[in-house]
């Protein structure tokens, strides 16, 4: 009889030639349970997606809420769906003036493909700009934004008018003109290993930007929803964007993205052309409802936090003894623990796993593994993460 697994990797595209291969039966809070019952620690967290955990009750019965009312009915921006219209309501509530427009679609590589449009669209212009080593999603115009050639030569030409500045270079600010659409930057650069902003980076290129009439937009498809340690990272370094790109956290579990603007600007989408941006299932009430409920948790609840510095502090406390580990870039609960060489990290991977660790590595840094728990990880937790790995280490 052909097993779950041959089907898997007969019958799925697959993105590797060696996949992880877990098969997960369960999974609640940190834990992930597979088919034998062995416990892995999620130190991953579906990519900064399980924020408040996996199977949180309060979200799973907003699920089955909508489920039981309607799933799809009518392509995005047609109907009134009450699960889209509070969640955009939400969000508006949390987030400036001008960011209280919010256009719902499935993903993040759709909000920054969304984005991009809509910067061409407003400003008339086409030259965008992004940064070396930044990740930004996978379908063809959010890889354009991608430096790295080794992922995006297999399918060139890409979209033009793409240019690159290096993270963290304020003179290399001064390449945005009045021909340039948009710059996007993730705030917290996270598949470069968690690089994080010097002081005054992002305040300068906000002063560039508006100085050229050039729209900002801020990739907090990972950093959103509590990671660094704020509700958004724009509000931890104090620079708003202009078009705010949410994921990942957003659906609490569920797939869901969006982008948010003023409402001024988003509207550019309504005439020249008419229908300027569709997606059929974009904000699907489901998730929708998943969002927002998830969203309201995170306020309800401001303990989850408040507290991600203290368990912070505590993987580093615990972390940086390990003589192997050369050095622990942090942000809030967005970790890179590192090794200074691949060699090492690829044999420390399958260590970790063994020890009940759950992680993996970083697109553009293949020397440093992933924190990015749940941010309702205990302290208790924590310890006992750090404890499997400081054992797993110990094998090196």
């Amino acid at each position: 009889m052909i097993s779950t697994r041959e089907i898997f990797l007969r019958n799925l595209g697959q993105t590797s030639s060696e996949p992880m291969g877990l098969v997960i039966k369960n999974a609640k809070g940190v834990r992930l349970i597979d088919a034998e019952n062995k416990d892995y620690i999620d130190l991953i967290a579906g990519v900064s997606v399980a924020n408040l955990g996996h199977s949180n009750p309060v979200i799973m019965e907003a699920i089955k809420k909508q489920v039981d009312k309607y799933l799809h009915v009518m392509v995005y921006g047609e109907f009134i769906e009450e699960p889209q219209v509070q969640l955009a309501k939400l969000l508006s509530d949390v987030l400036p003036d001008s960011l209280s427009t919010t256009y719902l679609v499935n993903s993040g590589s759709e909000a920054v493909e969304g984005a991009m449009k809509l910067a061409k669209r407003y400003t008339g212009r086409f030259e965008i700009m992004s940064f070396k080593n930044a990740y930004h999603g996978s379908t063809h115009g959010a890889m354009s934004l991608m430096s790295d050639t080794y992922f995006t030569n297999a399918f060139r030409p890409l979209i033009p008018g793409i240019k690159y500045l290096n993270f963290n270079n304020i003179t290399d600010l001064e390449k945005i003109t009045e021909k340039t659409a948009a710059v996007f930057i993730e705030p917290v650069q996270g598949e470069a290993g968690i690089i994080s902003p010097t002081n005054e980076f992002l305040k300068k290129l906000r002063q560039r930007c508006h100085q050229t009439g050039t729209l900002l937009v801020f990739d907090e498809i990972q950093t959103g929803f509590g990671r660094t340690g704020e509700l958004f990272a724009f509000k931890k370094f104090d620079v708003t964007p202009d078009i705010l790109l949410l994921a990942k956290a957003l659906g609490a579990g569920m797939p869901i993205g969006a982008f948010c603007s003023s409402y001024e600007i988003m509207n550019s989408f309504i005439s020249n052309p008419i229908l300027g941006h569709i997606t059929t299932f974009g904000g699907h009430p489901v998730s929708a409802a998943a969002a927002f409920s998830g969203l309201k948790y995170l306020l309800d609840h401001p303990s989850i936090i408040k507290e991600i510095p203290e368990k912070e502090s505590l993987f580093i406390q615990q972390l940086s003894p390990i003589k192997i580990i050369k050095e622990i870039r942090h942000n809030g609960l967005f970790m890179a623990v590192d090794f200074k060489s691949s060699k090492i990290l690829f044999k420390a991977l399958p260590l970790l796993q063994d020890a009940g660790i759950h992680t993996d590595w970083f697109l553009f840094n293949d020397q440093s593994f992933r924190i990015s728990p749940p941010l309702t990880i205990t302290n208790e937790e924590v310890l006992e993460a750090t404890k499997r790995i400081t054992f797993a280490l110990q094998k090196l």
